[in-house]
Parts: C-alpha cells; sequence; structure tokens
C-alpha cells in the first residue's frame, strides 16, 4: 500500500507525484491510458513538463490502487465520477484537486465525492499553483480544505515540504467555488489580452470578477474571508494573468476572433472554464453574474467579444 496514490498523469498529477516523493512519500501515480503508463515508466517524464523527472521510487500504474492513505484526484471534473465508481469503498482518504463543476448534475468535486463514496473522508486541494512551478520546486502556497481539522492536518503533513506551504481552511465550499469560478474569470481576462482592449481594462475585469465571486460565495453559502484567500484571490490572479493558464489562453484565442471548436480541437489539455460557465449561470440561478455570463454567451455563439465588451461596459452605473 501506498501513502499517496494519484489518479490521472497529467501535468498536475505528474506534479503532485514529484511533490508527494519530495515529500518522503511513498508515491503510486495512475495513468489511465496503458500505453501512456508505459511510456511514463520508461521515460520518468511528462511530455507536458519536459525536464521534469518522476523520482525513481514513484510507482507508475495502469490499474486503480486499491488502497492508499491518501487518494490525490488529479482527473478533471467531468471525469471525476467515472473515476470514482471504479474505486473500492475503502480506497482512502480523498483530496479532490480538480477545479470546476461537473456538467449536467451542477455538483463541485467533493458533491460528486460523497454522491460516489459516501463513507470516505474528503478534502480539497486549491490555490495558485501552476504544475511546472510545483514540479520544479518552486516556492508555493495552496489550501487544505476540509471540514474535519485533524484531516486537513493529515493531508498537509503529507504533502508539505519548506518549497510548498500548505494552510488549513474550513470552508471547502468556497474553496471549490473560487477554483471554478476563477476559471471562467480568466477566459474573460484572456478575451480581453487577445482582443488588445489593453492593460486597464484587463484590471478592470479581474477586480470585478472578485467583486462577482464574492457575490457568488455568499449566495452558494460559502465564508466571506475564504474569497480573500488562496483557493479565490490568489488563484485569480494566477489564472488571470498569463498564457500558462489554459483558460486564460483559450480566452486570448477568443478574443483574436478563432472559433471555439477549433481552439478546442487543437488542444491536448481541458479548459474546464468552458463547462464551468453555464454550470455556475444555472446553480446560482439570480445572483448577478454579469462578467459569467457573458463568458457564457460568448463560448455558446450568442455573443461576439464586441456585444460581450458593450454588454458590460452598458451595464447601468452604480457606486462600487
Amino acid at each position: 500500500m501506498s501513502e499517496v496514490a494519484i489518479l490521472g498523469a497529467g501535468a498536475w498529477g505528474i506534479a503532485l507525484a514529484i511533490q508527494a516523493a519530495r515529500a518522503g512519500r511513498r508515491v503510486e501515480l495512475w495513468a489511465r491510458d496503458p500505453v501512456r503508463a508505459a511510456e511514463l515508466r520508461s521515460r520518468r517524464e511528462g511530455l507536458r513538463l519536459p525536464g521534469c523527472r518522476l523520482p525513481d521510487p514513484v510507482a507508475v500504474l495502469d490499474v486503480l490502487p486499491a488502497r492508499a492513505d491518501i487518494v490525490l484526484l488529479a482527473v478533471p471534473v467531468q471525469f471525476i465520477r467515472t473515476v470514482l465508481t471504479r474505486l473500492p469503498p475503502a480506497a482512502g482518504t480523498l483530496v479532490a484537486c480538480c477545479k470546476g463543476m461537473e456538467a449536467g448534475t451542477l455538483r463541485f468535486p467533493l458533491e460528486v465525492v460523497a454522491e460516489c463514496q459516501p463513507r470516505a473522508a474528503a478534502a480539497v486541494l486549491s490555490g495558485p499553483n501552476f504544475a511546472h512551478e510545483i514540479a520544479r520546486g518552486l516556492p508555493a502556497a495552496a489550501v487544505v480544505a476540509a471540514s474535519d481539522a485533524t484531516l486537513r492536518e493529515q493531508v498537509s503533513a503529507a504533502l508539505s515540504t519548506p518549497s510548498f506551504r500548505l494552510y488549513g481552511s474550513a470552508d471547502p465550499l468556497g474553496a471549490q467555488i473560487g477554483g471554478a469560478a476563477k476559471n471562467v474569470i480568466a477566459i474573460a481576462a484572456g478575451v480581453v489580452s487577445g482582443a488588445q482592449l489593453g492593460e486597464n481594462a484587463r484590471a478592470a475585469l479581474v477586480t470585478r470578477g472578485l467583486a462577482e465571486l464574492a457575490r457568488l460565495a455568499q449566495a452558494l453559502g460559502a465564508r466571506a474571508e475564504t474569497v480573500m484567500g488562496l483557493s479565490c484571490l490568489g488563484d485569480l490572479l494566477l489564472t488571470c494573468t498569463g498564457e500558462r493558464s489554459r483558460n486564460f489562453s483559450l480566452g486570448a484565442a477568443l478574443g483574436r476572433g478563432e472559433r471555439l471548436a477549433e481552439i478546442l480541437a487543437g488542444r491536448t489539455t481541458v479548459a474546464e472554464g468552458v463547462a464551468t460557465a453555464p454550470a455556475l449561470l444555472a446553480r446560482a440561478a439570480g445572483t448577478d453574474l454579469p462578467i459569467c455570463r457573458a463568458v457564457a454567451q460568448l463560448l455558446a455563439s450568442e455573443l461576439t467579444v464586441e456585444g460581450a465588451v458593450a454588454a458590460l461596459l452598458g451595464r447601468p452605473r452604480r457606486d462600487e
């Protein structure tokens, strides 16, 4: 039995495997595709993280591990249910390391966990973390969110190193809201960049995006203070400021006039904000979410970039 199992061998899963090994844990990394698993066993390096080698003690599997002390769910949200239904009931403490909402059910990751693995202890790992920087051991911080303080400490102790500082949070819902909503705001920030609307416009959009995130958190029952933490404000700042962000880069391509279908067809990674934008609107119906609404309409080809800008700037004047 491993101490830490990571389910999902994309860039984030590999980075987490490297971090867990760096923290001195026995690690198993599961890849859904047996061909990819064999390649990782041979190369010890992921194609999306060149130069970041898997430590030799990390075992790469093509079958799901039966049991681990901590199981990190590093698959995209839209695939988390499939993986959870294949896990045995006592697989270990489950930690959702994905961000977004399940299309159709409108559930956050821990809600899917509770439905598929109702007896499992569960937590969220979230924050402003690019996989390539975590893999390289650059300084970073994140949040482990769970209602149980002992559980938070268990996960934090298993993954913490001097370069990766983990804070606890008793608001897992707030952490999940931040992780989901920031992807939608990042698409909008990317559109501003790709359309060359200027840095003033992007700063204004990110600031108003934070206000929108706060309204969303309040509407869904999260704690107000969580919005100003790493899992919300911190993640928002990181995701809205560069092409390394999958959601920002997708928005930038939209802003340059590229079609969504063509953008997605040319990618092997998942931009969770695409599915999350309409899901957030449905989950928080009645909440004032103009940026999320504009992004959802843009993705659905119901608005042009110019129309989205006009809709946001044409809203009635009011106090901040």
